[in-house]
């Protein structure tokens, strides 16, 4: 019998609608999102700021900025085991009260060491939260747009890197770096108060036996909809497809493929763009613009992968945005006009977008089972960090003993076999119930 309960409970789960909780939880984790990629964009603002006082030096600088790709990477990780083993509401809080807290912190520090100190601890802290808010949204989402609302968290928080550059412009000339450390730790420790009464998600509840607790968090998902407890005839007409079924080593191989992938083509593109323009003869001021020009196709990119997601289907957004990048990668290595290389890199950086709206945001988390989730999700996205780590210094070597085009091949390279790993090896997750 209480197998049967837990069924109707999963069922009643996928029938699910928006509702004031669902959308209560969506703007803590989109809020939460957003003040982690303005922590992101701040440090590298407040490192310039620190190498021109005097304060650090580019060896110290080096440090600062590599203890946060550190902490990201140890934060993916852990964040994936305390949530599937502690649940989702503990992981949720403990993130954000260490970024929160050890960033205000380093508003505080007398010298360089502790400042990287309090970097790697609210790193760690930014690294889970990036696991955890995907997922969170993913398990709480109404099954039928699921991606929609996975992505759309993406979106929002692409609107930090633009609102945080300008708050740094404007703020730190004249109050100094200190203050945005201290104003990103109050407003994380206001959104931690906001987040305390999050119930646990039912998922993961029914995932550990806890069907009771389960019920409650679901009644609660149902008050906008009109829906009442119904009977098992009536809710197992109207469930949504098979659930996900795939062997987990598989699943976990190619989250790994996917979210690496991604996360290499999209950082090394926008991150040595300007170097590459000039390495082609198109000079600094020029190329800077260029850059700015072509990341308008980022929110763009974000906004057509929350469409695509659930209209056409996760591997039929995923894989043609991969063998895509991969032709117009090799067609940016061609280009020698500026107008191709601005008409070129913007469409690659829509793309490159729409992969981080679809895999990132939504596929990964969806390739997994309830009590594997976070943990899968984690190491995905661990991975890919410590990918992004060696990238800077695998591109320097490159431009040193090749030509530009290389780099380029490269990332049609690694995003056309990502699109094969995807399409021979990806289950499609669209419409489908998580167990």
């Amino acid at each position: 019998m209480e197998i049967q309960t837990e069924t109707q409970l999963r069922q009643r789960i996928d029938r699910t609608h928006e509702s004031p909780l669902f959308y209560k939880i969506f703007a803590l984790v989109a809020g939460g999102m957003f003040l982690d990629a303005a922590d992101v964009y701040m440090a590298s603002a407040v490192a310039s700021t620190l190498l021109k006082s005097g304060w650090s030096t580019i060896a110290t600088n080096s440090y600062f900025l590599s203890s946060g790709f550190l902490g990201l990477f140890i934060g993916s990780l852990t964040a994936g085991f305390i949530g599937d083993l502690k649940g989702r509401r503990v992981a949720y809080q403990v993130n954000l009260l260490l970024f929160g807290g050890f960033t205000f912190l380093a508003a505080f520090a007398p010298n360089m060491a502790v400042l990287i100190g309090c970097r790697l601890i609210a790193s760690i802290g930014l690294g889970s939260e990036i696991v955890t808010g995907y997922a969170m949204i993913n398990e709480f989402a109404p099954v039928h747009r699921r991606g929609r609302w996975c992505a759309s968290v993406l979106v929002i928080a692409n609107t930090g890197a633009p609102v945080t550059m300008l708050a740094c412009t404007m703020i730190i000339p004249r109050f100094g770096w200190r203050v945005m450390f201290a104003a990103i730790g109050i407003i994380a420790a206001i959104l931690w108060v906001l987040r305390r009464d999050i119930p646990e998600s039912p998922r993961w509840l029914l995932s550990h036996g806890q069907p009771v607790a389960a019920a409650a968090v679901i009644k609660r998902l149902e008050v906008s909809t009109g829906q009442a407890h119904v009977d098992e005839a009536q809710t197992t007409s109207v469930r949504p497809n098979a659930p996900v079924s795939r062997h987990l080593g598989v699943s976990l191989f190619v989250a790994i493929v996917a979210v690496s992938a991604t996360i290499i083509c999209q950082y090394t593109f926008t991150s040595w763009v300007p170097t590459l323009l000039v390495k082609r003869g198109i000079n600094v001021t020029g190329s800077l613009g260029v850059s700015t020009v072509m990341m308008l196709g980022a929110p763009i990119g974000c906004a057509v992968g929350a469409y695509l997601v659930d209209r056409i289907g996760r591997k039929w957004t995923i894989v043609p945005s991969f063998l895509l990048t991969a032709v117009l990668g090799m067609g940016y290595g061609q280009q020698t006009a500026i107008r191709g290389v601005v008409m070129v890199g913007f469409a690659l950086t829509v793309c490159f977008y729409i992969l981080m709206a679809s895999v990132v945001a939504v596929y990964v988390s969806e390739l997994f089972p309830t009590k594997f989730r976070f943990r899968g999700s984690g190491i995905a996205n661990g991975t890919a960090k410590l990918f992004t780590v060696a990238m800077p210094i695998v591109v320097a070597w490159l431009l040193q003993v090749t030509s530009v085009n290389v780099i380029f091949w490269i990332i049609s390279g690694i995003a056309l076999l990502a699109g094969l790993v995807v399409w021979g090896l990806g289950v499609e997750t669209s419409q489908r119930r998580l167990d």
